[in-house]
């Protein structure tokens, strides 16, 4: 049975609110909705809102450089998002492969657009084996465990911090990633 209530997308930001490209919940969400975009709602300061898009079926592509398009006017900077449905971000929490132990170690979910920079960064990770740190691919996702306290200074954090990667990559905590199943 077809229905026609309006399909629900999670857009996360690259790089905003640090490095001096600041981005503030309320100005984003205005951009959203002058846009275009229904029940607009942002999570947290770190670059993540949740929308509706009424109509035929989404061209993901098409939107996500629509999103970025709004985001480069409305905020002068060079956007890059990572685009999924609310379905697929509870999917992505739901699959997280490690203990949940958050009073010791910290758990995140690495997103890309780009399988090819996931599965570099996989293999890489491979190379500079942690004792500390556990990294599996997930579905479009790296899931990443970090002691408490070292999610600056492990070697896939360094991976993750290489130039190379940050145009491709957004990282989020799974703390994060379950409230935006909820927007």
């Amino acid at each position: 049975m077809a229905t026609d209530a309006p399909e629900r997308f999670i857009a996360l930001l690259r790089g905003v609110n640090v490095g001096g490209i600041t981005v503030k919940s309320a100005a984003l969400s205005a951009a959203f909705v002058e846009a275009g975009f229904r029940n607009v709602r942002t999570v947290l300061a770190s670059g993540n809102v949740g929308f509706e898009l009424a109509g035929a079926e989404a061209d993901l592509s098409a939107l996500k450089l629509q999103i970025e398009a709004v985001l480069e006017r409305a905020f002068g900077y060079d956007a890059w998002i990572v685009l999924r449905t609310r379905e697929e971000v509870r999917r992505i929490a739901d699959a997280y492969p490690f203990a949940r132990r958050d009073d010791i170690e910290h758990p995140y979910v690495v997103f890309s657009s780009s399988q090819d920079v996931l599965d570099e960064l996989l293999t890489a990770s491979g190379e500079a084996r942690s004792s500390v740190e556990a990294v599996l691919l997930g579905d479009g996702v790296l899931y990443w465990r970090v002691p408490k306290g070292s999610s600056l200074d492990t070697p896939f954090a360094g991976l993750l911090a290489k130039q190379k990667y940050k145009p491709h990559v957004t990282t989020r905590n799974l703390r994060t990633v379950e409230k935006l199943v909820t927007v």
